[in-house]
């Protein structure tokens, strides 16, 4: 492979400001480790990249963030993980991208952040955490973002969020722990919520009024790939979505490798959504670089499809450029 490019690649700086501090509970999973490599944007991260053979990780801010602060206060982290995000990329414009990190509870400042930081600080789209206070992007307050990232031309990435407490409460509850967070978050819970964010989009009509408007998914398609041949026999048998459900889901929605190195998975997505649609990610550093770049090197596919896995898909959505 002469290129690889991985989308779903995190990092995460301290709060100068304390604003997280009322929220310390959403930052206990975060062991010293992993927030070690979440906070370098330098050196040891370009280093663990050339020992596995990636050559440009797409930056996100990792949950959680600007996603649990109001009004002014999570406008400002916004812009300044932005443009922490900016320096590093234009540090490393070689080795590293951008999605932006947006104040969510403000729809129209995270929609003014985004043309920020794609017109000016050169970001490839955004990174979307879960739900903004227990909504999803198909409520009507969040259509001035929508709008604005399908003029702008960038993807939006759907990433899940820990839960909001009362699905938490109902679904997670009363095991014994660390079962109870894992299958809230990483072990199932996450996958199905953006299943969940996904279809809400496409059944609220949301998606058919933004036609231009692309969505990412991690995790090799957050279990859709499984699951959505059904879902369009029981929308036709009903008479509830016009049109194919696939199709539409597909002409629409990229999905990315990320944390996820078996082949099932693979063949479900291939199947379902196309070589074409499919963008390799690694999800470091919650997933190792190590095992990202084995698993890519051994897919069952064919040269000219593992090169749009491995980087041209990436190019294309994103437009970005080899240096």
């Amino acid at each position: 492979m002469s290129r690889v490019v991985a989308l779903e690649e995190h990092f995460y700086l301290p709060d100068p400001a304390g604003r997280l501090s009322d929220h310390a509970g959403s930052l206990s999973w975060l062991n010293p480790v992993t927030t070690a490599r979440l906070a370098d944007l330098g050196a040891a991260r370009i280093e663990d990249m050339d020992a596995n053979g990636i050559d440009v990780q797409v930056l996100s801010a990792s949950m959680p963030g600007a996603d649990l602060l109001d009004g002014r206060d999570g406008v400002e982290y916004a812009v300044a993980v932005n443009d922490r995000l900016a320096a590093a990329v234009s540090e490393h414009p070689a080795r590293f991208g951008g999605f932006a990190h947006l104040p969510m509870r403000s729809p129209e400042a995270a929609a003014d952040e985004l043309r920020r930081s794609v017109e000016q600080l050169g970001l490839s789209g955004a990174m979307i955490n879960g739900t903004t206070s227990g909504s999803f992007l198909d409520q009507p307050r969040f259509a001035v973002l929508l709008e604005r990232a399908e003029a702008l031309e960038v993807p939006l990435y759907l990433h899940p969020n820990l839960p909001p407490a009362p699905v938490a409460d109902a679904y997670y509850a009363g095991l014994p722990e660390p079962a109870g967070q894992l299958l809230a978050t990483g072990l199932f819970g996450w996958h199905a919520e953006v299943a969940v964010h996904v279809m809400r989009l496409v059944l609220s009509g949301t998606t058919a009024r933004y036609p231009r408007l692309r969505f990412i998914i991690g995790h090799m398609g957050e279990m859709l790939p499984a699951i959505i041949g059904r879902a369009d026999a029981i929308l036709a048998r009903a008479g509830a979505f016009p049109g194919s459900l696939l199709q539409h889901v597909a002409e629409r929605v990229y999905v990315t490798t990320s944390g996820v190195f078996t082949v099932p998975p693979l063949l479900a997505a291939l199947t379902t959504f196309g070589a074409d649609r499919i963008m390799f990610s690694v999800d470091y550093p919650y997933s190792d670089n190590r095992d990202g770049a084995a698993y890519l090197r051994t897919l069952p596919v064919s040269p000219a499809d593992l090169a749009k896995i491995a980087h041209q898909n990436a190019d294309g959505l994103l437009r970005l450029k080899a240096q």
